[in-house]
């Protein structure tokens, strides 16, 4: 049927993706992971030689699941699977590849290939590649480069790790404010050298400074003739070039940001940083805290076992000082608990009921600094609120308990004790859970690396001391 609409005519022309079986139903499962048994065959393919068939089951995957198949199999068929389907490895692949596993395969390639992927990669993801090179291998590979794309990754790679500096692109489009819409939108098409995705327009002054941008919704809608001036929006929230990527994903949390533009010291725009890449960083921050707290490092199953082991390990042996600190003063008592053995059946209990109260404070104020909820200006109140929940709960959990134990054990007095010890001790894992984390912070010291340490021993010491202490008070050994 012909048809004199264009539009129509193109959509006519067009293949219709409905008359197309799934290619994906025998990979990837209802959500969307890629299915064990097809992982199976891979693995059975490679240990074969079939490198044939190795392409052909991995063709029809998504560049983010050929990434996600790296992850699954094991360290050594890593490089055999990448030499097996070497024109797949494309740039998207690179770039979504797990940190760990993309160190590991770098590390097997020369440098020149290792250049060729990173000219055809964004400059923070070609970064991201380089970055945990050794020195001398990373100046190989810089050399491998043509000088454009070598100068853009050095300049990067200058600013502090995890730094907007790092994580920004540099193919943004900028332009002067005397332009007109209709001049900016035949620059737009007529420049095959400019970026090619985008979502705003930067515009600058003669020093290179941006003075407001346009979306390109706005762009398309405005009439020719109108300037630039007039339509662009001067509100801008621009980003220093040596901001931490934590707090860059808070700006364009709190300000629902799309894109943003970065800046030097001296406010001249060298960058953009878009959504796409503030997703991820949300996405490590928001483990990277919790697992932080219980010293399990990074928490990635792809992680050299070495390192892992390294990284908890340490904060075990601390661990192991904590609680021999904690056992010393349970040694000052050892006489009371030798004439009253039921002491140290019950010791435990507060201790432990104290460590949780305060791992439950300790987890809400380090989440609340991480996302500036928590600040100066209301760090009184904070410590007054958390103050009144460790009271309610120590009376609540104290009074259950003493009940239990008096009707237990038929002695009210020690009932009275551990409730009180119980009281004593969540008001401790309250304020220990607020303060330690919030001195820290204070300190320029991360908060979430050595908090629990404190907050455990304080509670532990406290729970030990103060149930062991008004036990003798009373009389009880």
């Amino acid at each position: 049927m012909a048809t004199d609409d264009p539009a129509l005519s193109l959509l006519a022309e067009a293949p219709q993706g409905g008359d197309e079986p799934r290619r994906d139903g025998d990979r990837l499962d209802d959500e969307n992971r890629l299915k064990s048994d097809f992982v199976r065959r891979v693995r059975d393919a490679l240990d074969e030689g079939e490198r044939d068939q190795v392409y052909d089951l991995v063709e029809p995957l998504h560049p983010a699941d050929i990434a996600d198949l790296f992850e699954l199999l094991d360290a050594d068929e890593r490089p055999r699977l990448a030499s097996a389907i070497t024109d797949l490895m494309s740039a998207d692949v690179i770039a979504e590849l797990n940190d760990h596993v993309r160190e590991q395969l770098v590390e097997d390639l020369p440098a020149e290939d290792i250049a060729e992927i990173a000219e055809q990669l964004e400059t923070d993801d070609a970064v991201a590649m380089l970055e945990d090179l050794d020195e001398a291998d990373q100046q190989a590979v810089l050399a491998e480069l043509d000088p454009e794309d070598r100068a853009a990754i050095e300049s990067a790679l200058a600013y502090p790790e995890e730094s907007a500096g790092r994580l920004m692109s540099r193919d943004f489009i900028a332009v002067p404010e005397h332009m007109t819409v209709g001049q900016l939108i035949d620059y737009l098409r007529e420049d095959m050298r400019l970026a090619t995705e985008f979502w705003e327009v930067f515009i600058v002054d003669q020093r290179h400074h941006p003075v407001g941008s346009c979306a390109l919704s706005w762009i398309l809608r405005a009439p020719r003739p109108v300037a630039l001036a007039d339509v662009m929006k001067r509100d801008q929230t621009l980003i220093p070039v040596t901001m931490d990527q934590e707090e860059v994903a808070l700006r364009f949390q709190k300000y629902a940001l799309i894109s943003a533009a970065v800046v030097d010291e001296a406010g001249r725009l060298v960058g953009q940083i878009t959504v796409d890449d503030v997703v991820h960083i949300i996405q490590e921050e928001a483990g990277e805290d919790a697992l932080l707290l219980s010293g399990a490092g990074d928490g990635d199953i792809n992680e050299p076992i070495h390192l892992t082991i390294r990284t908890r390990l340490t904060w075990l042996v601390v661990n192991l000082g904590t609680a021999i600190i904690a056992s010393s003063v349970v040694g000052l008592f050892q006489g009371a608990i030798a004439r009253f053995a039921l002491l140290a059946v019950l010791m435990p209990i507060v201790s432990g009921m104290g460590g949780n109260a305060g791992t439950q404070t300790l987890a809400v104020v380090v989440r609340a600094l991480a996302t500036n909820q928590l600040t100066e200006s209301n760090t009184l109140r904070m410590i007054w609120r958390e103050f009144r929940i460790a009271l309610a709960n120590g009376l609540s959990l104290g009074l259950l308990i003493g009940l239990a134990v008096a009707t237990i054990f038929g002695n009210p007095l020690l009932g009275a004790v551990i409730g009180s010890a119980m009281v004593i001790n969540n008001l401790m894992a309250g304020c220990a859970g607020i303060a330690v984390p919030v001195v820290l912070d204070r300190l320029k010291i991360d908060p979430a690396v050595s908090s629990a340490v404190f907050v455990t021993m304080a509670t532990d010491v406290m729970g030990f001391f103060s149930f062991l202490g008004l036990a003798v008070l009373a009389g009880l050994a």
